[in-house]
């Protein structure tokens, strides 16, 4: 199953669906009523829609053509949005830090900075607008200390996310503020769509990537994830009590523009698109602000 948000309203996408050529049914109108028509409330109820999306058969229904800039986060508002860093080997070499070997560091992205898949980002004075890829994780159920299967019991579906990173403000004062440093308007893209049940596959072993102007910048394997997604979601679950529709960015793997030598990074007019396995694609133009 996949689920869209389109201009607000919950959306069930076909099969074949792209980002250029997308093609959906309206929730609210195919469960008569049942469940939507905002995407936020569906995870209140997640079991219950879950199980009567799964069953409902979107190809053979009235499916309306969707422009991909009419798509928003399938999680627009999580009352948490949770990241990893270091969460690839290759990634903490490149940034000059050890393997973790507890939980890797975990910040925060405000959701303000939350957008659609398909968007022009304003690039913010400084110069150092940079990029990083990550499987995101929604969850479906609320929990707290529990085991790595009840971990992946909870998830509703997975998407793909943008880290995108200012790092002159990541990084000044005397102590970083990865916080505010990631959390720019429009730095961090979701979508095209949630990816759920039987469509999803095995989220450890997914290839993930991205380019600017076709030119690739990240190219790795969910495989080399230090810490699987069963285990980091335990693991702040240890701590956390995570909620339905919260939002979890599992890590980056290497490639990011503050480890290249020289750096490297956006430019005015530049695309940047992201990529992971068969869940589809995020495409940010960037501007001078």
């Amino acid at each position: 199953m996949r689920l869209a948000n389109v201009n607000g309203r919950a959306t069930l996408i076909s099969s074949d669906s792209t980002l250029d050529d997308a093609k959906g049914i309206d929730v609210e109108k195919a469960s008569e009523g049942r469940f939507g028509p905002e995407v936020a409330l569906l995870y209140d109820d997640w079991s219950a829609f879950a199980g009567w999306a799964e069953s409902f058969d979107v190809d053979g229904g009235d499916l309306t053509a969707i422009a991909s800039t009419d798509l928003g986060s399938p999680t627009p508002c999580p009352r948490q949005i949770l990241a990893a860093g270091l969460n690839y080997a290759e990634h903490a070499a490149e940034s000059g830090f050890e393997r973790p070997d507890e939980l890797p560091p975990i910040f925060t992205k405000f959701v303000s900075s939350v957008s659609g898949p398909h968007t022009t980002v304003t690039l913010p004075p400084g110069g150092r607008t940079d990029w990083e890829v990550e499987l995101g994780v929604v969850i479906g159920s609320e929990i707290h200390n529990v085991s790595e299967d009840e971990a992946m019991a909870a998830i509703a579906g997975i998407t793909i996310t943008q880290d995108i990173s200012e790092r002159v403000v990541q990084l000044r004062g005397p102590a970083p503020q990865f916080s505010l440093g990631k959390s720019f308007p429009g730095f961090l893209p979701v979508g095209p769509w949630l990816t759920t049940g039987a469509d999803v596959g095995d989220p450890n072993d997914l290839e993930i990537s991205c380019d600017i102007d076709g030119e690739t910048m990240q190219s790795s394997t969910t495989k080399s994830l230090i810490f699987p997604v069963g285990a980091l979601i335990a693991g702040l679950a240890e701590v956390i009590t995570l909620y339905p529709g919260d939002l979890i960015l599992t890590g980056t793997p290497d490639g990011v523009g503050l480890g290249r030598d020289p750096q490297r990074w956006i430019q005015d007019g530049e695309v940047l698109r992201s990529r992971i396995g068969h869940l589809g694609e995020l495409r940010q133009t960037f501007t001078a602000s």
